[in-house]
């Protein structure tokens, strides 16, 4: 089984002194130890939209994230336009260079089961490549970046934090995703919380005879749910690009489970890969209700830090930004007191949003509940309305404002 650990893919180490991206953003070396009001850890759409909403704020904010940039990670890799209105996306301009995929439908089912094909006639997600994405909108968030080092040591001083003993800062916003340094500092990863998923994933460009081959729609990714429940496997494609994974609850034999999904792509005739891909892995807490510390004096969890991956989905790009935008907002209404009652409200704000504490005590047993989701699989008005429109898309939920006061 892949190690989730080595989910995020550092590029080669660069100069960090001055070096230009390739949108024009300066990446700055610390040098000696230099004082911020706030660090966030972690470069991905959690810490950079926080560090977006925090832009006019006239607060000097930091970044800090052990990858340079793009770098890969482990995700089926799609944006609802409420993400995309949360962040105030220009897609036009996004496109450019990038890839953009519309989806206007999806096609679901068990693996080696019938699917259930369920249009909409309008766009209703976006493809996109995280290594992509994630650099987009790093490069635009505003804040000094840090790139190529990770979190090794942080310390309380005074009303602050020192971070590797090279910054001070007033307020550190961990969102380094579920091995982050900062949890883990705090002793945060160590309370009890919701299940973890592991989850392993390739994306490739596919060659001309791949593509001729693939049945795969460009508009239309394909969900593959496991028999047992316990997780789904996907195949997206994006243009020439293929996306292929699955994930599962405490799944110990995760790499069979990825072989045979992917046999059964190429028995099904859906694909036709020759290529030598890289299969890698990834880890997350589901959301069941917020049992994890998120906030502590000058200290604020956000993304899978957090534990915020929705729970039915395991999406955890929307509430990743979703919260970075929250916190942010936590951050400015704190006028520079982040003592924890003054970061309190932050917790509270994650529970209007997504829920409180749930429970399964009432749910039907394991095989009552294997046999219920099987027959609701196969019925249209549940795919569309529950499964795609709640569970995937969560159209239910009106996009959040970014905060300017």
């Amino acid at each position: 089984m892949v190690n989730p650990k080595d989910a995020d893919c550092s590029a080669s180490a660069a100069d960090l002194g001055g070096a230009q991206s390739s949108s024009g953003a300066t990446v700055k070396d610390a040098g000696a130890r230099g004082s911020c009001d706030v660090l966030i850890v972690g470069g991905g759409p959690a810490g950079s939209s926080c560090a977006w909403a925090l832009a006019g704020s006239g607060l000097d904010v930091c970044l800090l994230d052990k990858a340079e940039f793009p770098r890969d990670k482990v995700c089926a890799g799609w944006i609802t336009p409420a993400v995309a209105i949360e962040l105030e996306l220009d897609l036009a301009a996004y496109q450019v260079g990038r890839t953009l995929q519309p989806f206007t439908g999806f096609r679901t089912g068990l693996i080696g089961g019938a699917q259930v094909l369920t249009r909409y006639d309008q766009v209703v997600s976006y493809g996109i490549r995280r290594c992509e994405f994630d650099e987009y909108l790093l490069r635009r968030c505003g804040a000094r970046l840090f790139l190529h080092e990770s979190c090794t040591s942080l310390r309380r001083e005074g009303t602050g934090w020192i971070v590797n003993e090279r910054f001070l800062a007033k307020c550190v916003v961990g969102a380094g995703g579920h091995f982050c340094p900062v949890a883990r500092l705090l002793g945060c990863d160590e309370q009890p919380t919701g299940p973890v998923v592991l989850a392993q994933e390739t994306e490739f460009e596919m060659s001309a005879d791949e593509l001729a081959a693939c049945q795969i729609q460009p508009d239309v990714p394909e969900l593959f749910f496991c028999s047992d429940l316990q997780g789904y496997a996907w195949c997206v494609r994006k243009g020439n690009f293929l996306n292929i994974g699955i994930g599962r609850e405490g799944e110990s034999h995760l790499a069979s489970h990825m072989s045979v999904f992917c046999d059964h792509l190429r028995r099904s005739g859906k694909i036709d890969v020759t290529t030598a891909y890289r299969v890698k892995g990834h880890a997350y807490r589901l959301y069941r209700g917020q049992h994890r510390q998120v906030a502590a004096d000058a200290v604020l969890l956000i993304g899978d830090s957090a534990g915020l991956a929705y729970p039915q989905s395991g999406e955890g790009i929307r509430p990743a930004i979703e919260s970075g935008l929250m916190a942010a907002a936590t951050i400015r209404a704190a006028g520079g007191d982040y003592r924890q009652e003054n970061l309190a409200d932050y917790s509270r704000r994650l529970k209007l949003r997504f829920g409180k504490s749930s429970s399964d005590r009432n749910a039907p047993p394991g095989a009552w509940r294997q046999v219920l989701g099987r027959r609701l699989l196969t019925n249209r008005w549940f795919t569309r309305h529950v499964v795609i429109d709640r569970w995937f898309l969560h159209r239910q939920q009106r996009p959040l404002v970014r905060s300017t006061s």
